[in-house]
């Protein structure tokens, strides 16, 4: 489990100074005090550490042999350390604190120190580096430029649904959200990290389904200058966004090796590193992950880690589709019309004569062309989209609770026929079912559906 960053808690501190027993004095200081403490002689080491670590205090003296201070929190600025620097010297004048300040230290003692007074330095060094932190984690979550909307639905099994995000909420523990295509799992994912106690922290969400494997890796864990083409700068990853926040990992199931590995260490310890970076950084984030896949069967066909699926799925909520959500679908058919709008009398018992392969989103996506080719503020059935009126049409009945064969054949029947109407194309089909093409090929596979035989020419 990663825990919540304290602005309390322990932190990671590098402590520079050449005077033996003084440095040994502060480390068993500041490790009595719960902080995972560092510690050399010399600015050159220091910059060896600060290479393989990301450090949140670095205390450095400012006269040593070799290189001094100044020289090395020089080097530790321009190599991009995001580390807050105190600064300690024997020879305290106003034009060294001013020197020090000016490259970017936080805070200036005078030796002789005091442990206390040093710590409480140290302390506000964190904080700044907190706040400049947060500050930078809540400009990236703005850029996602994603809303919370509120989940509809009076269904048992929905009730059930939210007594689960209630219950689970508080853990700082993973959770897998299990569910169809289109059922609502980011609504989930966003629900339970507004009933945490987090809530006031980051909500950093990444689909791995709509990246390529070498972009998903830069986007969540970073990269450095160089590391690749088109590398021009450094970037932070989103585990370094949502760091003491929540990350949200749509689609895990899409997840390459390579990245299930590197996921699982994160899970285990908080370390990482950025693409192109031989330096360690920790944090520590609260991991919400989903997926529309059956993930024992994944891991039975080795095509994800068994150690991973047992990291994630400490906790589940499976999300039910949209066709066994008896009673909801009135109920969401207004919501997405609008108070404004009216449905027609005959439009409600046919939508429930349909099956519904992209759930809730493709009766959003349903309702919104409705309303577009609607007249006088109401939707009537010849609004509705082909595929829609035709499935409800060859359907014999609405589905009884728990009969999954023939919601299955339902399912089959609607999907080839779209398929077919499409001539086989993909994309317009996997959009008509309001579903992603990823999807559309699982389904084509599970329900054994061939392309269409193409049309005689004349």
């Amino acid at each position: 489990m990663i825990e919540r960053i304290d602005s309390n808690g322990p932190l990671d501190l590098l402590l520079v100074d050449d005077d033996d027993e003084l440095r040994e004095d502060m480390a068993r200081y500041f490790s009595r005090c719960g902080h995972s403490v560092s510690d050399c002689a010399s600015g050159e080491l220091a910059l060896a550490f600060s290479d393989q670590r990301e450090f949140d205090v670095m205390v450095l003296d400012m006269m040593m042999p070799g290189m001094s201070g100044l020289e090395l929190l020089k080097s530790l600025k321009e190599r991009g350390t995001q580390a807050e620097v105190v600064m300690l010297t024997g020879k305290g004048t106003i034009e060294a604190a001013v020197e020090s300040m000016k490259l970017g230290a936080r805070e200036f003692l005078t030796k002789p120190i005091s442990l206390k007074e040093l710590e409480s330095l140290v302390r506000k060094a964190a904080d700044s580096r907190r706040l400049r932190k947060e500050n930078e984690q809540l400009r990236a979550v703005i850029r996602q430029n994603r809303r919370p909307t509120s989940i509809i639905g009076e269904s048992e099994k929905m009730q059930e649904i939210f007594r689960l995000i209630q219950r689970t909420a508080k853990s700082q523990n993973p959770i897998l959200i299990q569910g169809e295509s289109g059922t609502g799992k980011e609504l989930v994912a966003r629900a339970l990290h507004e009933a945490s106690p987090l809530a006031d922290k980051p909500l950093v969400v990444i689909n791995c389904a709509a990246l390529p494997e070498t972009l998903l890796e830069s986007e969540l864990f970073g990269h450095e200058k160089g590391a690749f083409t088109g590398a021009v700068s450094s970037k932070p990853g989103l585990f370094e966004v949502a760091d003491g926040g929540t990350l949200f990992i749509d689609e895990i199931g899409e997840l390459a090796g390579p990245l299930q590995a590197k996921l699982l260490r994160v899970l285990e310890d908080g370390s990482m590193r950025r693409v192109g970076s031989v330096k360690e950084r920790r944090v520590r984030v609260r991991l919400l992950a989903a997926t529309n896949r059956e993930m024992e069967e994944e891991v039975r066909e080795a095509r994800f880690r068994e150690d991973l699926y047992y990291r994630i799925n400490v906790l589940t909520i499976n999300l039910p589709p949209l066709r066994e959500r008896f009673g909801d679908l009135p109920l969401l058919v207004q919501h997405f019309a609008g108070s404004d709008w009216k449905v027609a009398g005959d439009v409600i018992p046919l939508l429930e004569r349909y099956s519904w392969p992209g759930n809730v989103r493709q009766l959003q996506n349903a309702i919104e062309r409705a309303k577009i080719l609607a007249e006088d503020d109401t939707i009537c059935v010849q609004n509705l989209p082909p595929e829609v009126t035709r499935g409800a049409q060859v359907s014999p009945a609405t589905p009884i609770p728990g009969d999954r064969c023939d919601l299955d054949t339902l399912n089959r029947m609607h999907i080839e026929e779209t398929y077919r109407r499409h001539k086989g194309n993909k994309a317009r089909t996997a959009r008509a079912l309001g579903i992603g093409r990823r999807s559309l090929y699982r389904l084509l596979e599970k329900f054994e559906i061939s392309d269409p035989e193409p049309e005689a020419k004349p």
